[in-house]
């Protein structure tokens, strides 16, 4: 009973946060997804990474769900004064901001553009893992931040980085694309990309070379993003706090108990019935 009780009201609590939440502009916008139940059920996060404030969730991460999200929430007028949304690659998500928000601009979140390189490196790693036996065991040597390494990856790393192996080189057009800064004008920003990206397409690695024709094509995406810097770093933090409540709670089987949760703890709402005074 005590579990319905704490639901019911913060149902409650979350509906009277919503129906008096002030419209505010809302120049920049970042679109997540977060997994919700097993076999691949998915929920969209709205939010403000301006304010790390989590604005509205949709359930699921399909075009329909996505455009009702963005309908639901903003405003006509707040939907013609957002100037940017950070994303990753996902078609939906893109499709759904050119339709219904026409004066923003897609930014590339950097985060999710080095899972892509990430997981080419790996890819690249244990295909040649087949013939050089070194490369066993090295999986996470070549994941990490360098300067995370232990003392002793850090002289494992050191006697392979010296040798002429595909999976070196791989990790170095990766952390070439990272080390670009993020924040720059669009002149720069164009040199810096098309010089990776040739570099990228000339590797003879096929794993690589997919990554980057993927990256060419969602150019503009990519180059806003070094523009504006906009990422989703915010939207992951708040990915981890939204994984944290599902946690506590051992697994939500609706969503809309999820999505009262994650806003009863995290969308900024006046949740107390003399704040609406």
């Amino acid at each position: 009973m005590g579990f319905y009780l704490v639901n019911r009201i913060i149902h409650l609590s979350v509906s009277r946060g919503l129906s008096i939440r002030e419209e505010t502009q809302l120049k920049n916008l970042s679109i997540d997804e977060k997994s919700f139940k097993k076999g691949h059920q998915y929920i969209t996060v709205l939010s403000n990474p301006d304010t790390g404030i989590i604005i509205d969730l949709g359930d699921g991460r399909t075009k329909k769900a996505t455009k009702a999200l963005i309908n639901e929430v903003l405003t006509e007028k707040q939907k013609q004064q957002v100037e940017t949304v950070s994303m990753d690659m996902w078609k939906a998500y893109m499709n759904v901001v050119k339709e219904e928000l026409p004066n923003s601009k897609i930014c590339h979140d950097k985060f999710h553009l080095v899972k892509y390189l990430n997981d080419a490196v790996d890819k690249v790693r244990r295909r040649e893992t087949r013939k050089q036996e070194e490369l066993r065991s090295t999986r996470y040597i070549w994941l990490k931040d360098h300067m995370n390494l232990t003392e002793k990856q850090r002289i494992k790393f050191d006697s392979i980085d010296l040798t002429n192996y595909k999976t070196a080189k791989a990790w170095r057009i990766k952390e070439n694309f990272r080390a670009i800064h993020f924040k720059q004008s669009q002149a720069e920003a164009f040199i810096l990309f098309y010089k990776w990206l040739q570099n990228a397409l000339n590797s003879g690695m096929g794993q690589i070379i997919k990554v980057a024709k993927m990256f060419d094509t969602h150019m503009m995406g990519i180059i806003n993003a070094m523009v504006y810097s906009k990422s989703n770093a915010m939207a992951e933090r708040l990915n981890g706090k939204i994984q944290e409540i599902k946690l506590s709670a051992r697994g939500y089987r609706k969503f809309e108990n999820f999505r009262s949760a994650i806003l009863f703890f995290h969308g900024g709402l006046k949740l107390y019935p003399q704040e609406s005074l």
